[in-house]
């Protein structure tokens, strides 16, 4: 039976906004490494910066290549087929440790790329020390990831802000030993948060099974780990499914990279407002996200029970959630621009450039939470080659291009400085959002699988 608006609106509040609140408490703990490790010196905090811009990307592709089983589970649990619910889970575990195996790898080995960005010598060592600690954690962090796919299919998001809470609180005690040296262990500064973030990810692995072992609301398709299934062909059918999707953010976090290279040669003041003003529209975006995986599960689930009209209400609430978010960001950007950045920092000159660019960011909210909405409603229909293609067009075929072109260049108008790349985000994002609605418009003609 399909459910009203109303009873979707309140299934999808009480998905999404555990996520929210988990996600938020992840991105905490980088607050929380970057403010410890600024005690110590100035190098400790660098190192910790550069190395999170290598290990962060790297996490994202993960988390993309993971996104996407929940789809698959989500359409067995609607269908009743729990019984395959197991067996399914163990697949998503084997591809998420070996995802985090080869991550553990890449991050081992970062010296070359180190020397290829030019990262200064005196904090080279640094970086390579923290990463090398941070890396033993990536295997542990899969298993969360892999089992978030699991409880977001059954419907129980509460772990997912229940653990990541606890790891945050659980990262300040173990950053503040290692870091500073107590109880008997050296002093290791920077390197201190590589090896606590480590730490952190083992501690909510082993939360995030237990919890699932034994929590009541599990009991349906209860998880258990022997006898181990092994199924190639659906590990296979899970990468095929993820790998897009991870490519999908690796293509998005490149194009702010590039973007930040371009900006980095313009001076202190302009690069401090950039960042500024992009730190706190990527905390917003969080919301959307969050949402967009409380559709994906939503989408999921009504194709198990090929439910047509189930499937549309959904899809309706998720995008009138999606329009209502944009517009509160628009409304929380304009009005609040010039105290937002306070949050941040006093310089009178960094607190006006990021207000002017807020402005722009404000441009795009509607765009951004519509694209990635949209993204997770495809990812609920297990289609995620060709959005990836389409994404790919958008953000380097047109954003890119647009926003080095006004920023740049005397081509279309004087150069912009800064403010054309962010009006080249919105161009990228609103194309991203043009581009994969008619994908869903074109999906929902198909016949309901």
């Amino acid at each position: 039976m399909s459910v009203t608006n109303r009873q979707e609106l309140r299934t999808q509040l009480k998905l999404a906004l555990p996520i929210f609140g988990g996600q938020l408490a992840q991105s905490a703990n980088g607050f929380v490494d970057t403010v410890m490790s600024g005690r110590v010196s100035a190098l400790d905090l660098a190192a910790v910066a550069v190395g999170a811009s290598i290990w962060v990307p790297v996490f994202l592709f993960m988390t993309g290549m993971l996104m996407s089983a929940t789809s698959v589970l989500a359409r067995h649990v609607g269908a009743n087929q729990l019984e395959r619910i197991n067996p399914l889970v163990h697949q998503v575990l084997a591809v998420a440790l070996t995802i985090g195996l080869l991550s553990v790898l890449v991050l081992c080995n970062t010296e070359p790329l180190l020397r290829w960005m030019d990262v200064d010598p005196a904090i080279r060592p640094m970086v390579v020390d923290y990463l090398f600690g941070l890396s033993w954690g990536m295997p542990a962090i899969a298993i969360v990831l892999g089992l978030r796919s699991y409880t977001e299919a059954m419907s129980h998001t509460r772990p997912v802000l229940l653990i990541s809470v606890i790891g945050l609180l659980a990262n300040i005690p173990i950053n503040y030993v290692l870091i500073y040296g107590k109880l008997g262990i050296p002093a290791m500064g920077g390197v201190g948060c590589g090896w606590a973030t480590a730490i952190v990810m083992w501690i909510m692995a082993i939360l995030m099974v237990i919890y699932v072992h034994r929590h009541r609301a599990y009991r349906s398709a209860r998880l258990t780990f022997l006898p181990w299934h092994w199924e190639p062909k659906t590990a296979f059918y899970l990468v095929k499914l993820g790998l897009p999707v991870g490519l999908t953010i690796f293509f998005e976090v490149s194009v702010f990279c590039i973007i930040a290279l371009l900006i980095s040669q313009s001076g202190a003041v302009i690069v401090a407002g950039h960042q500024l003003a992009l730190n706190f529209t990527s905390l917003v975006f969080m919301l959307p996200l969050s949402f967009a995986l409380a559709a994906t599960t939503r989408v999921g689930h009504a194709r198990g029970r090929q439910d047509e009209p189930g499937l549309r209400i959904a899809i309706l609430v998720a995008f009138k959630i999606t329009v209502v978010i944009g517009v509160l960001m628009v409304t929380l950007l304009v009005a609040f621009r010039n105290w937002i950045p306070l949050i941040y920092t006093d310089n009178a000159q960094v607190i006006a450039l990021a207000s002017y660019l807020l402005l722009f960011a404000a441009l795009y909210q509607v765009s951004d939470a519509v694209q990635v909405t949209t993204n997770g409603v495809l990812r609920g229909f297990e289609d995620t080659t060709i959005p990836m293609l389409l994404t790919l067009f958008a953000y380097w075929g047109v954003g890119l291009p647009i926003g080095y072109v006004l920023a740049t260049t005397d081509l279309m108008v004087p150069a912009m400085g800064p403010s054309g790349f962010w009006l080249g985000l919105f161009a990228g994002l609103s194309s991203a959002a043009l581009l994969l609605a008619l994908r869903l418009r074109w999906r929902l003609g198909q016949p309901l699988h």
